[in-house]
């Protein structure tokens, strides 16, 4: 039996009990819907040139500069899913082991936090001897340093493992590492 038209739509009982839940269920989906933003594909002028800076990430490592000055490793972009980090032997981390001296690295060192199970960061950082992996398998791109034309050769690191590169290995020559991928 219908007991109430409304402009033209007849309401039962039971669609009665459920407009209170349809109506919440409404507002929790308007709510919870995230505000997308998009680009507008045609500048609309403004900024030197009359084009807008761009709104496209570009993936560059922050603080870039002030990381190459104050420890000597030149990091260029990434995923943001491995991050420079201060060694600490409790932690899971990614080392990096460079000879240091005057004709190497100030450091010595560098570790790196992996937050996911896959991630990349590209950088510059010369006379690498070591890679070491801790709860992430990890894979490397090298290039002997005094020949930038050379092929780049990607080496895998297992998880908990140690492998030896460039000067660490017999008659090794002095190896820059460009990228690390975490690959597990």
């Amino acid at each position: 039996a219908v007991t109430h038209a409304w402009k033209g739509i007849r309401v039962t009982p039971g669609m009665r009990r459920m407009l209170p839940v349809a109506g919440v269920a409404a507002v929790l989906a308007l709510v919870g819907t995230p505000m997308l933003a998009s680009a507008d594909p045609q500048p609309t002028g403004g900024g030197a040139g009359g084009t807008p800076p761009s709104a496209v990430e570009d993936y560059a490592y922050p603080n870039a500069d002030r990381i190459q000055r104050d420890q000597g490793i030149k990091l260029i972009k990434g995923d943001g899913h491995i991050t420079l980090a201060t060694c600490d032997a409790s932690a899971q981390q990614i080392k990096v082991l460079t000879v240091q001296g005057p004709s190497g690295d100030p450091q010595g060192a560098y570790c790196f936090k992996a937050s996911a199970t896959s991630g990349y960061l590209s950088l510059e950082l010369p006379r690498v001897f070591e890679l070491e992996t801790a709860d992430h398998p990890i894979s490397a791109d090298l290039r002997p340093q005094d020949d930038p034309t050379a092929p780049v050769k990607t080496v895998n690191v297992d998880k908990k493992s140690i492998k030896s590169v460039g000067e660490g290995t017999a008659g090794g020559a002095p190896t820059e590492l460009l990228e690390l991928r975490v690959t597990g």
